[in-house]
């Protein structure tokens, strides 16, 4: 299993983001404190608080999954 920060600034690239993992045959969780959905899920995303980072796991070791999301990194200050 691997986890990431990830961060969104605007409605887009929540967008993109959702749009990018999608093409992956892997399952994605994102986590905002108690709260886990399933991150290809915009509703589900939507529906997290987005004032912080969100902690993405998924279970694959294609780094490829990385690079395609590197847009969507926090990397903290």
């Amino acid at each position: 299993m691997q986890q990431v920060d990830i961060k969104f600034n605007t409605v887009e690239q929540i967008q993109q983001f959702v749009n990018t993992i999608g093409k992956f045959d892997t399952d994605f969780d994102l986590r905002s404190g108690q709260r886990v959905v399933n991150a290809k899920s915009i509703l589900g995303v939507m529906a997290l608080d987005l004032s912080g980072p969100l902690q993405l796991r998924f279970h694959a070791k294609d780094t490829e999954i990385v690079e395609k999301i590197a847009p969507f990194l926090y990397v903290g200050a």
